[in-house]
């Protein structure tokens, strides 16, 4: 299987649960797959139809910390009146949070669309990660044929849900796995396990008979651990209405 592989580094990102509204905005360990949705969009400049589209990710961190924000709230009355009232009369409310910031992220991204690493090489808009001032660079753009096998090592990275007897550690997660934007942003969930240990498979875990393990695809290009190489978890976003 031949498929895009991108380095992405970076000194911020931050991956907000999306039903905190105030006063703390905590972060997803990785990212969900909507922002890579979001992410591989301002690369094409343009929204894609994300059926048939798969990708896995391997994702780092060095460290959390918590950083100090606020928004504005302004009068939703303010709005009625005319332009040239709006600077005697807005008025707002300061309305501070903390968020938490995962320091110098590291992504690896892995997308089944080798076509597009024209556009990868040469993005549209600004690469982020997050939010919006969370600015990455690509350190490596290119294609890489992947191997399947009946062993591979997990780590960093997001899993399926129905993973989680095989990986036999994680934590669930409910994440938004895309947005539609051509319907007033509708979005759509998925359940996944966030894997930051590394495990092997299929023997560093209980074997449960009714269970099918592997095989799986890796990275040749990976690190060897235990005479196996990256094992990949492909997801996909979703499909046009």
């Amino acid at each position: 299987m031949k498929a895009l592989k991108v380095v992405a580094e970076g000194l911020t990102t931050s991956f907000r649960y999306p039903h905190f509204m105030q006063e703390v905005q905590p972060s997803y360990d990785m990212p969900p797959p909507a922002t890579i949705y979001g992410h591989i969009c301002s690369v094409l400049g343009e929204w894609f139809d994300p059926s048939g589209v798969e990708f896995a990710y391997h994702f780092t961190f060095e460290g959390k910390s918590i950083d100090l924000e606020h928004t504005i709230a302004v009068s939703a009355s303010t709005g009625k009146l005319p332009k040239s009232s709006w600077p005697k009369v807005l008025s707002g409310k300061v309305m501070p949070f903390k968020r938490e910031v995962l320091f110098r992220p590291r992504l690896i991204l892995y997308i089944n669309r080798p076509d597009w690493l024209a556009a990868f090489l040469s993005p549209r808009y600004a690469v982020v990660l997050g939010r919006s001032q969370d600015l990455m660079t690509y350190t490596r753009v290119t294609t890489v044929e992947l191997e399947k096998t009946d062993r591979a090592y997990f780590e960093h990275t997001l899993a399926p849900y129905d993973m989680a007897l095989q990986l036999g550690r994680g934590t669930a997660a409910l994440m938004p796995r895309w947005v539609d934007y051509s319907r007033n942003r509708v979005p759509q969930f998925g359940r996944y396990i966030v894997l930051r240990d590394r495990v092997v498979l299929p023997e560093d875990t209980l074997q449960f008979s009714h269970l099918a393990y592997g095989p799986y695809w890796v990275d040749p290009e990976s690190a060897i651990h235990k005479n196996t190489h990256l094992g990949l978890c492909f997801h996909q976003f979703g499909q046009m209405p």
